[in-house]
């Protein structure tokens, strides 16, 4: 059994050092999460895959199967995009949600949100101009690395081109929003994934709101609750 996460040091707001080692998680042992660490270690999404529409169905196959190649970004963006990333959402080894390739992927088919701040150019031209002034943070030991990645998050870059406050929001929205539209990434946190067409079976909340097919976590201790206890 993992430590049961009942003190607050592990939370982003409260640890004074590097994020919480995914090994203190249970192993994963069906389907497969990033780093093969999660919750919920005897879940794997893709078994609830008959339950899907069909668009939605090969959809979610293919991010799993095959995920794209790099067509927007170069050699050297792609470098440090990647550590930049992997910093982001704590990817520290295989296997990983393949987030470069699908923000990538996004970028190129020009695939943009809808919005933007008036301070910055689209989404594109902001990342690759990240990726100029990050350049080599693929290259810093994992102390450096996070330091960097830190003073950016804390707007303490100061660039010519944009807004480094605003481009990290740019950075980050695009980073979890591909994280987390990953089946590997509905395994790490126990969503069964789309709805439609099956639909839900309970309506309440608490124990008797649960869904028959619900994913159990691994973990007596709810991390959030028991931090307020």
């Amino acid at each position: 059994m993992a430590h049961s996460f009942k003190e607050a040091g592990h939370l982003p707001h409260q640890r004074s050092g590097p994020e919480a080692d995914p090994d203190g998680l249970p192993r994963q042992r069906q389907g497969t999460t990033p780093q093969m660490h999660g919750r919920y270690p005897d879940f794997d999404v893709m078994r609830h895959a008959p339950h899907w529409d069909p668009v939605t169905r090969g959809l979610l196959e293919q991010r799993v199967a095959k995920p794209p190649s790099c067509r927007f970004f170069d050699e050297r963006e792609q470098l440090t995009l990647g550590a930049l990333f992997d910093e982001i959402l704590a990817q520290d080894r295989e296997p990983r949600v393949p987030v470069l390739q699908m923000v990538d992927a996004k970028l190129h088919a020009r695939q943009f949100d809808g919005f933007r701040y008036a301070q910055l150019p689209d989404d594109d031209q902001t990342m690759r101009i990240v990726a100029r002034r990050l350049e080599g943070l693929a290259g810093l030991d994992p102390e450096q690395r996070h330091a960097r990645v830190k003073a950016f998050a804390n707007g303490e870059l100061e660039w010519e081109e944009i807004d480094s406050k605003l481009a990290w929001k740019v950075v980050t929205r695009l980073a979890v929003s591909a994280f987390y539209s990953h089946p590997w990434a509905f395994n790490e946190i126990g969503f069964r994934g789309p709805a439609y067409p099956r639909g839900y079976m309970r309506r309440n909340m608490g124990p008797t709101g649960t869904e028959p097919d619900e994913p159990q976590e691994a973990f007596g201790l709810d991390p959030v609750q028991d931090v307020g206890s």
